[in-house]
């Protein structure tokens, strides 16, 4: 077996930043168990496997491919730094010739258009729901001790629990806050709960340039304790932040340690684009 496989850094502009996957280019089926295995050989917090639908198509001028996206511990049904980082493989390395990519998923068909600056990513958009404190007040203590906490929400479609922190604290202090994920499986065991928002309203300008709100994902659930910068949980962000500041058009950051920007843009018919960079940085062959 010979497949080619790269490396790219998604939502940045410059290598070493962002969010890295794997993007793995399938010519036919691989063996189901081989999806995990690579995934965890690989061990970045997702590897993508873009399949071709037809054999008859090919990676420079189909319009249409398979895509799906694993942990080193399991398959996940949503990704978005790794169909920006596959979208980034077949525009800008493998040199396909349309400007709008169609990827069947298990969240259904996602597009990807080129813009001038970025790849855009066509993503559904997920409702949050009030949360009571007590039915998650175990979790949240464990993840984040006494932090002042201003808004909790759920997204059941998701999974996801988002935490909005309390508007006294700023970007450095999201940055900088230990949250312990080592335990979170023991206190949070029932699947409710997939993964964890913790977020921030954002600044004003001034030195630094403006963000709407700010971020961090931790999904110890699926075997990532955090995850640099995360497409799909802006999907829950969007239209959360949408909500609270009344605009469709937003900027965000995602404080990991490698950090990084996404554009949110709302649609009207209950998607989301989000846009953002791309950088290949490594790029190869797996055997086996």
């Amino acid at each position: 077996m010979k497949l080619p496989i790269f490396v790219v850094d998604a939502f940045t502009v410059r290598a070493f930043r962002g969010n890295p996957a794997a993007v793995c280019l399938l010519e036919n089926k691989l063996d189901e168990d081989l999806h995990q295995k690579i995934a965890q050989e690989m061990n970045l917090s997702e590897t993508a496997f873009i399949q071709k639908l037809n054999p008859t198509d090919n990676f420079t001028q189909s319009s249409c491919f398979g895509l799906r996206w694993f942990t080193p511990a399991s398959e996940v049904p949503l990704c978005g730094h790794a169909t920006l980082a596959s979208s980034a493989v077949l525009f800008y390395k493998i040199k396909n010739t349309n400007n709008i990519l169609t990827f069947v998923t298990l969240s259904g068909e996602l597009k990807a258009r080129r813009a001038e600056d970025g790849i855009i990513l066509d993503f559904p958009l997920y409702p949050t729901y009030p949360q009571e404190f007590h039915e998650v007040e175990d979790l949240i203590k464990m993840a984040i001790g006494n932090t002042l906490v201003q808004d909790i929400r759920y997204s059941p479609d998701t999974r996801k629990l988002l935490v909005r922190l309390s508007d006294s604290y700023d970007r450095s202090f999201l940055e900088t806050l230990k949250v312990n994920t080592e335990n979170l499986l023991q206190v949070e065991n029932t699947g409710k709960v997939r993964g964890l928002i913790l977020t921030l309203k954002g600044e004003a300008g001034g030195q630094t340039q403006a963000f709407d709100f700010y971020s961090r994902y931790f999904a110890p659930w699926v075997g990532v304790a955090e995850d640099p910068v995360t497409g799909s949980a802006h999907t829950v962000l969007g239209s959360y932040w949408s909500q609270v500041l009344g605009k469709q058009e937003m900027r965000a950051f995602q404080c990991s340690p490698r950090g990084g920007e996404l554009y949110i843009s709302l649609r009207p018919e209950g998607r989301i684009d989000i846009k953002g960079g791309a950088t290949l940085v490594l790029e190869g062959t797996l055997t086996a």
